[in-house]
């Protein structure tokens, strides 16, 4: 038996010490930013740090805990200079990172007072294969959407500055991001927002297919949105795709999809709960041809 455990024991060890090496290096953080609905952006620099689009790490901060590490994925592109990730107030670590980093003071907060930061990673995912389609469906849920901020922004970096290199053309890009309430919204709107402005400098407004979806909603915000239904922008998201209300009807958007790119291998990517995941495998499967030259819906996920 020994010699069948000692291999793996080995390894694992390694792996330890591997990780254990890594939590020990500097981390920096660059620059707080607080976002609506208790969020918080952390930017940080590590040397040799590398990442794809996608991962994710495990952080502690031994001013809350000397003992837990959590997993937050990476919100910035491979083609910045930092990384970061995004951090919403849910419990007693989160608000405890909230307050050492001093986002509960009015005053400007000093570079040396932020508190010290270890990092574990990155680790891959599913969505780093983004890059490997000519056409991707991105559906996010809630807090899900957040590796898809990596996905967007490296998209735009890439097609920006190597477009010859970039198998995304041509409009190939369709996200979904299905929400409860509105106030989840207005962090990674920001982004939006920006790449928005970004696409109509350079007169390529329809690079990106983004469709908004509120699953939680009142008759009185139903009232209110309709009235202001005709401007110019959305009331919600400040952008000029206006939100929709109520799921997605997603056997139309297959076959329009499909319809659309005939003869492609099509990925789709999730980062979503379990119940949606089983949705998106059934049609991926059902709009899937049999001939190997028709098109294919290849499906990836993420849960959480």
């Amino acid at each position: 038996t020994w010699k069948w455990v000692v291999g793996p024991m080995f390894l694992y060890l390694c792996e330890r010490l591997v990780r254990f090496w890594r939590s020990q290096q500097k981390v920096v953080i660059t620059k707080v930013v607080i976002h609506p609905f208790k969020t918080i952006e952390l930017q940080m620099m590590k040397k040799g740090f590398k990442m794809e689009v996608g991962q994710y790490i495990f952080v502690k901060c031994p001013a809350v805990s000397k003992l837990e590490w959590h997993p937050f994925t990476l919100t910035s592109a491979p083609e910045e200079d930092y990384f970061s990730i995004h951090v919403r107030i849910v419990g007693d670590w989160t608000e405890g990172l909230f307050n050492a980093c001093g986002c509960d003071k009015q005053e400007f907060q000093e570079a040396w007072k932020l508190p010290k930061i270890a990092v574990d990673g990155p680790f891959g995912t599913a969505s780093e294969d983004v890059f490997s389609y000519e056409t991707v469906m991105l559906v996010g849920a809630g807090i899900g959407v957040t590796p898809f901020a990596s996905v967007l922004k490296s998209v735009w970096y890439k097609y920006c500055h190597d477009a010859t290199n970039l198998k995304l053309k041509k409009a190939c890009i369709y996200f979904y991001w299905l929400c409860r309430d509105t106030h989840a919204f207005e962090w990674f709107a920001d982004l939006l927002q920006s790449l928005e402005a970004q696409m109509q400098e350079r007169n390529n407004a329809e690079f990106l297919s983004y469709n908004i979806y509120l699953t939680g909603w009142d008759e009185t915000q139903a009232t209110h949105f309709a009235v202001h239904h005709e401007e110019e922008k959305d009331v919600i998201t400040g952008l000029k795709q206006k939100t929709l209300y109520g799921r997605p009807n997603w056997e139309n958007e297959f076959k329009t999809i499909a319809e659309k790119h005939p003869g492609s291998r099509i990925g789709v990517f999730l980062c979503g709960p379990e119940a949606l995941a089983d949705t998106l495998n059934k049609q991926s499967i059902s709009n899937s041809e049999a001939d190997p030259r028709g098109v294919h819906f290849i499906f990836n996920k993420e849960n959480f």
